[in-house]
């Protein structure tokens, strides 16, 4: 005897309504975990990269890509990403000044040297001193 489902229109519907009311049982969630999320997520890393792996191996990135398609990306922009951009770039303002105010801080700390005429070979030892400045500040946690 089959299963009796919802139609998809009917089970669609249920989920946005109850989902788009659920921010309070989500950021109460968060708030009152007692989970090391960070050191969950960290210890799941050899998952992570299996399931990455996989992923690649069944092309299940490009499949995705497929299904949804340049038409699927122009309008998930049009239809929400164009009303988040402004409140999300504004609720990140703090985390890009700490993350990337080192970087800047290295970058005016440097002495490219003498700017040589447009086109000059010389001119590209001024990129490298940057790039390995910026590589070294990377690395040890910038």
């Amino acid at each position: 005897m089959p299963i009796s489902v919802k139609s998809i229109g009917a089970a669609a519907a249920k989920w946005a309504a109850r989902a788009g009311v659920a921010v309070n049982d989500y950021t109460n969630g968060v708030a009152n975990s007692q989970a090391d999320q960070a050191q969950l997520a960290a210890n799941a890393e050899p998952q992570w990269a299996s399931a990455v792996q996989n992923a690649a191996a069944n092309h299940t990135f490009s499949k995705g890509l497929a299904r949804s398609g340049t038409a699927g990306w122009k309008a998930g922009v049009a239809s929400k990403g164009a009303q988040r951009y402004a409140p999300g770039v504004n609720a990140a303002q703090p985390k890009y000044t700490n993350r990337f105010g080192p970087f800047l801080n290295v970058i005016a700390g440097l002495d490219l040297g003498q700017r040589f005429p447009r086109g000059d070979p010389r001119n590209q030892q001024r990129s490298v001193i940057v790039q390995t400045a910026l590589n070294k500040a990377r690395v040890q946690g910038g």
